[in-house]
């Protein structure tokens, strides 16, 4: 566990949704190393239980999707913490589908983790806060912007985004700060598979200004500053993390097709 020194979360008690691996896992981390009690929670118990242990966190098994179980990752935090100050929804997973080609299968589990599941985390992590508290989820660029083949995840996103901005202004009265970051492609195991393709990063750098791809200490820092008193006058807000590639666009399959053909003209 943390020792104390004056750290921005100490005697505070942070939830995290898909906290045993990828973003999750890095956002988890920085809050205990900012003195926080952490609870993560996910579907895998091993690696749940690894990850809670490592960072000295308590783990609780659930699954975003289910109503009754995001109730129980509350009224756990509650019974094992006493109150709860932040909660973070990490949870999710990367689908690309064009329009064309979406089915039942591609559609309805994207929409039940993205959407659904998100909405039930606020819903039972806002109405477990009886001192007020901080609401963080993880959205994307692509429910800002307008990308290629990802009608099903970004759709979702977009409309937890909005989901976002209605709690903020449910919830302000309850003291209840209600936020959501939406960060570009960021470098981890979910993105692993994209970034392996030099033309897939080339053509992302190029709509970046800052002209590097994101890590994800640049999201945690972000979120832990919605988590913080720093920001204590921000609700309803989707902060984009970015590099700036909002001034710009999203590559889209003919800008990867261009860097693909680039590559094999120099080989």
């Amino acid at each position: 566990m943390q020792e104390s020194g004056g750290k921005r979360f100490e005697g505070k008690v942070v939830a995290v949704a898909g906290g045993s691996s990828g973003l999750g896992l890095h956002i988890a981390q920085a809050f205990a190393g900012e003195g926080a009690r952490v609870v993560i929670a996910a579907r895998d118990g091993e690696r749940l239980q690894t990850a809670a242990e490592a960072m000295g966190a308590i783990p609780v098994a659930c699954d975003i999707t289910s109503f009754d179980s995001v109730a129980a990752l509350a009224s756990e935090t509650l019974e094992r913490c006493g109150r709860l100050d932040v909660a973070v929804n990490s949870a999710g997973f990367e689908q690309q589908t064009a329009v064309r080609d979406i089915t039942p299968e591609t559609l309805e589990p994207m929409v039940a983790v993205q959407f659904t599941g998100a909405v039930y985390f606020l819903r039972h992590m806002a109405n477990a806060m009886a001192a007020g508290g901080s609401i963080v989820t993880i959205s994307s660029l692509t429910g800002v912007l307008v990308p290629q083949n990802y009608a099903a995840y970004a759709g979702a996103k977009a409309g937890i985004n909005h989901v976002t901005k209605i709690a903020a202004s449910e919830y302000g009265a309850d003291g209840i700060r209600i936020n959501a970051v939406a960060p570009s492609v960021v470098e981890t195991p979910m993105t692993a598979h994209l970034l392996a393709i030099p033309a897939v990063e080339s053509a992302f750098l190029e709509q970046t200004p800052l002209g590097r791809m994101s890590v994800p200490a640049d999201v945690s820092s972000a979120v832990l500053w919605l988590a913080s008193d720093d920001s204590s006058y921000i609700t309803g807000q989707v902060l984009v993390v970015d590099g700036g590639t909002s001034t710009r666009k999203l590559p889209s399959n003919d800008d990867v097709a261009r860097h693909l053909k680039n590559a094999a003209a120099d080989s």
